[in-house]
């Protein structure tokens, strides 16, 4: 009776072995697709361009739509406030497209309205003001950055 009750066990055994091995190929040859697509990947990026040049202040450029000149960069209290000659088209959000980039966080501009202060983006060019609050970031590098639709411009501030 000991015998009949070993080859049901026996053959468990073997197949959880068999189990075992093949999880084991697998999972061998899953990380070397992982490692593959890496090495791929990092090809791409090694042909890529490395980074968009940073357009200087004062010099008109257009992105996509947009044609934008930074003309000065000041901080107030706790605002960066950024002088810009902006037109092109008209948007009623456009200048939700600039982020300021710190050295620790990627801020909005001030929304709400005020003398001076950039609202929309008109197809005649203006001279307005883009506010951004500065209080919580700790980083003292300021990088501008406009981004419409695939295009992208960045300005150094500081």
């Amino acid at each position: 009776m000991s015998g009949a009750t070993r080859g049901p066990q026996r053959a468990l055994v073997v197949w959880l072995v068999m189990k075992t091995r093949t999880l084991l190929l697998l999972s061998v040859g899953t990380a070397l697709m992982i490692l593959l697509a890496g090495g791929a990947l990092l090809l791409q990026l090694s042909n890529q361009e490395s980074t968009t040049q940073a357009t200087s202040l004062g010099s008109a450029t257009t992105i996509g739509d947009v044609d934008v000149t930074v003309v000065s960069a000041a901080v107030t209290g706790e605002r960066l406030v950024v002088s810009v000659e902006i037109g092109g088209v008209d948007d009623n959000d456009g200048i939700d497209s600039f982020r300021l980039v710190t050295g620790d966080q990627r801020l909005d501009p001030i929304a709400a309205q005020a003398d001076g202060r950039c609202g929309s983006i008109s197809v005649a060019a203006q001279a307005c003001t883009i506010e951004f609050d500065i209080s919580a970031s700790e980083g003292t590098s300021r990088v501008l950055v406009l981004r419409r639709g695939e295009e992208q411009a960045t300005w150094r501030l500081g």
